[in-house]
């Protein structure tokens, strides 16, 4: 009996993969299992492979799996499925493939082939689509378990409004599914995970949904995005919630509309948010600046994927780093912020909002694919950490008490200026996107230029948001920093090292910028070595690291050819640096 099983479903794109993959998220997930999800699939509509990976464990998991051992094939995948996903197959994995494709592996695969009547079975019950539940079934029986759990958690919530007859032809396929790996593979079904002995309800939750609900929760009443991938759930799942609590989402016709219709709605009191990938952000930069200047706040969710140009739009990457920290034309103030997990993803977002209101300027909410689109477990949100603060808003009353001077960007301590919404009594100003006076009329003034851009640049002299967060062990051998999604894998690669009897820690940065250089020296200052792991090739969280705090580079992780990490790949560089630790330089 194991504790950990890595499931996967593969086949060809658009044959209807990810409702199999979903599908038995939810199942482990609602028997109290913590669960990962990750979907691989292409920027086509139709054909090429695709897979769906679900990771499901006694302990929490914060990443793919290293190995598979239990992969599901679809006829329409055929050999192709079977021959790109073999790599990946743990030795004594078992291989569940439609009887109708002619399944063959290597002899010398370590590996068990059950081939296994899918669609058959599927069509003597009157509908093709039933091939997901025979699968269910049959990896029910390889995997043990419990059928009742996926009927009584799964069937009957999806498809009460199917009516009797489809509840009970879906019944019958797991059923019929499980029966015939039992009959003909019974010897071989040995990857059997033990039951949670008390399942705990936890939410199953996509980042992108996430963060789409922390905006809700943190009082968006206004969306406006284009849709792209990986972000286009963001837009989706706001469309359907938003306006129930008398909010408006609007499919721009161009993210440079997008972002200009947040700053718009944010400008006239909303809460006002825009979310994107690269190529929508670039489109962004020059209404990014418009944001800065006018100090009007918004809110920017950027879900990354791999670039340029169009790139590869359905792999993750991490290469808007730069942008994000040094994008549009001129020096604004802005605050960069970085989830690493799902509920990071609901908790961040709500409070960019705060952020964007207090210090009046653009926050970036820098996530990545395999954040946004994967999908996973978390606790149920803690709606006492959500608190809505909109910063420095006049009343009339305040305006009053101003003996009726009103100066919109008044030079205060902080930096930040009161701000009057459109309609308050006595809150008349002008706002202009060129350089301009206390009072915001146009100015080319060189004193007032230098003073009022300084004003600007201290807003974000304190930003109440956490730098980094820490696991692990200080004073350390090895300290493993990085951010997004790449903290799940250095956490389980921390775990491995540390049961190993290394001294290791996780730096993951939570903010990067404004960058918290002090908190970050001292961490490094407790560390013989550390080992910067990003999704980009050129290392812009290593040179970012350098240019805030000094230091030589050492080589990090890098990766950048589609796929997330995967914690054996973390610790596997992580225990090269170990082992050259003496001689090895800080990053």
């Amino acid at each position: 009996m194991r504790t950990e099983l890595v499931w996967k479903v593969g086949g060809e794109q658009g044959s209807g993969i990810e409702t199999p993959g979903s599908l038995f998220l939810d199942a482990c997930n609602r028997l109290g299992y913590y669960t990962f999800g990750y979907r691989h699939f292409m920027s086509r509509i139709k054909g090429g492979h695709t897979n769906y990976q679900v990771r499901i464990s006694h302990n929490p998991v914060f990443a793919v799996g290293d190995r598979t051992d239990v992969l599901v094939i679809d006829a329409g995948g055929a050999q192709e499925s079977i021959d790109h996903n073999l790599g990946e197959m743990a030795d004594g994995g078992v291989i569940l493939a439609d009887a109708g494709m002619k399944a063959r592996v290597p002899a010398d695969a370590a590996v068990a082939l059950m081939q296994v009547p899918f669609h058959s079975i599927a069509g003597e019950l009157g509908s093709d689509r039933y091939w997901n539940m025979v699968a269910m079934g049959a990896t029910c029986a390889v995997t043990g378990l419990d059928r009742q759990a996926f009927r009584d958690h799964i069937l009957q919530s999806k498809l009460a409004s199917k009516g009797e007859k489809v509840i009970r032809a879906n019944f019958e396929a797991l059923d019929r599914g499980y029966a015939f790996v039992m009959e003909h593979f019974g010897e071989q079904a040995h990857l059997q995970i033990e039951p949670v002995p008390e399942p705990t309800r936890r939410l199953s939750i996509e980042g992108d949904n996430a963060a789409a609900f922390g905006a809700l929760a943190g009082g968006c009443r206004f969306l406006a995005a284009y849709p792209i991938t990986p972000a286009s759930m963001i837009m989706e799942w706001m469309a359907n919630e938003v306006p129930k609590v008398g909010g408006v989402v609007v499919q721009a016709e161009d993210e440079m509309s997008a972002i200009l219709m947040a700053i718009g709605a944010s400008y006239a009191g909303a809460r006002g948010m825009t979310s994107t990938s690269g190529p929508g952000f670039s489109l962004m930069q020059e209404a990014l600046g418009l944001s800065g200047l006018t100090e009007t706040p918004v809110v920017i969710v950027d879900v990354q994927r791999a670039g340029p140009a169009t790139g590869l739009p359905t792999k993750p990457e991490q290469g808007d780093l730069n942008e994000m920290v040094y994008g549009s034309h001129g020096e604004i103030p802005r605050v960069v912020i970085a989830p690493g997990t799902y509920d990071e993803c609901f908790y961040d977002v709500a409070e960019a909002l705060n952020l964007a209101d207090r210090h009046q300027c653009p926050v970036i909410v820098a996530m990545d694919l395999t954040l946004g689109m994967g999908k996973g477990t978390v606790d149920r949100f803690d709606w006492s950490r959500v608190h809505i603060d909109r910063g420095k808003i006049l009343s009339a009353e305040d305006i009053d008490r101003l003996d009726g001077v009103y100066e919109r960007f008044a030079n205060t301590a902080d930096g930040i200026s009161p701000r009057a919404l459109p309609g308050t009594p006595g809150g008349v100003h002008l706002n202009t996107a060129d350089e301009h006076t206390y009072a915001g009329r146009i100015t080319e003034d060189q004193d007032v230029r230098a003073t009022i851009h300084d004003k600007r640049l201290r807003k974000i002299s304190r930003v109440d948001f956490p730098g980094l967060a820490l696991r692990g062990d200080l004073p350390a051998d090895l300290v493993l920093v990085g951010f997004g999604s790449a903290t799940g894998p250095m956490w389980e690669a921390m775990d491995r090292l540390r049961a190993a009897g290394h001294r290791v820690a996780v730096c993951q940065m939570r903010r990067l910028w404004p960058f918290p250089a002090e908190e970050l020296q001292r961490v490094l200052a407790e560390a013989r070595v550390a080992l910067v792991c990003e999704h980009n090739a050129t290392g812009q969280l290593a040179h970012l690291i350098r240019a805030q705090i000094g230091g030589d580079l050492l080589p990090g992780l890098r990766k950048y050819n589609g796929d997330p990490f995967r914690p054996a790949e973390v610790e596997a560089r992580a225990r090269e640096a170990l082992a050259d630790v003496r001689n090895a330089r800080i990053a």
